[in-house]
């Protein structure tokens, strides 16, 4: 089994790969809920829908969120009826929060919830919520606090960011489920997810923390930098807040409690002996994911070292 740690948009790339190399059951993916949030009244998971809609092939492949040609319809109804339309929210996609919601209120857990929704599109691979309590990623800038849906989409993450911080993590648990695919995998892999706000969350819980540092499993990471820059969005000005380097060097020091070995970009390489000095082996090669076979590409090359490193072979396609 394969246990992908993992955010919404870099992240859904790389399932996106995996779920073309690996079979449907081998594959579990532990996702951040730091960003939800109660939009209209509904219970909104960003990052654990991105998950379940690439795994049903339904992701929108233009705006890498959401349902591939949803409407927008309700979305521009709110939008005339006063009330706030920040957050794109499509037709097809609504539907789905109605269901989480109405399955919450009904005394289900968020992994239970998400367990029937993916079921219900047909998914075989598991995708586990990181927890079940509330864990908010907030985000402090100049003009205040925000959530970081708020800072992310609102304020298109163009306002400065002096710090984040995990409200509610201290008390939050990693559910058995999520400990338990840590413990099992024959490897773990942390998707090219912001290291800050998407993969942070996860690890900001001790307990699941300390699972990736006792797993006999090799935990491999995929960078999300290149040549000293974020492959996409705020990436690079978050790690900078948390005094992270935007490099190779500091993905690598940000996991390197449990980190056995780095993905790193061909423009990267002159960090390899660097890496090598920390303990941690470098693997490089193209990690830019510009097309289907992209992913493919990256997806094999990080099974084909879990292979190399635990000696169990998973079942690949």
């Amino acid at each position: 089994m394969i246990t992908v740690l993992s955010g919404g948009t870099g992240g859904a790339k790389f399932v996106d790969g995996l779920r073309r190399v690996v079979l449907a059951p081998e594959l579990t993916v532990i996702v951040n809920t730091g960003d939800d949030l109660v939009w209209w009244g509904l219970n909104i998971s960003p990052d654990v829908d991105s998950i379940v809609y690439v795994l049903a092939d339904l992701l929108s492949k233009d705006r890498g969120w959401g349902v591939e040609k949803d409407t927008f319809h309700c979305l521009e109804s709110m939008r005339r009826l006063g009330e706030p339309a920040w957050f794109g929210v499509g037709d097809r996609d609504l539907a789905t929060h109605l269901l989480r919601t109405q399955l919450l209120a009904s005394g289900r857990t968020l992994t239970e919830a998400t367990a029937d929704i993916a079921r219900r599109f047909g998914i075989e691979s598991r995708i586990l919520p990181m927890t079940d309590n509330k864990v908010e990623t907030r985000v402090l800038t100049p003009r205040g606090e925000l959530s970081f849906e708020e800072y992310f989409v609102r304020e298109r993450h163009q306002v400065p960011v002096q710090t984040v911080r995990f409200e509610g993590v201290e008390s939050a648990q990693p559910t058995s489920a999520v400990l338990e695919a840590i413990a099992r995998a024959d490897a773990v892999v942390i998707a090219p997810s912001n290291p800050i706000t998407s993969i942070g969350p996860i690890l900001a819980m001790g307990e699941l923390r300390r699972g990736l540092c006792e797993t006999s499993a090799p935990v491999i990471a995929v960078s999300p930098v290149v040549g000293g820059a974020a492959v996409s969005g705020p990436a690079g000005e978050l790690m900078r807040s948390q005094d992270v380097s935007v490099s190779a060097l500091g993905v690598a020091q940000y996991y390197r409690e449990f980190l056995n070995v780095l993905v790193i970009d061909d423009r990267d390489a002159a960090s390899a002996s660097g890496l090598e000095q920390m303990g941690i082996r470098p693997l490089v090669t193209n990690i830019l994911m510009k097309s289907a076979e992209d992913r493919v590409r990256l997806a094999r090359t990080a099974v084909e070292c879990c292979i190399s490193i635990s000696g169990v072979p998973p079942a690949v396609r």
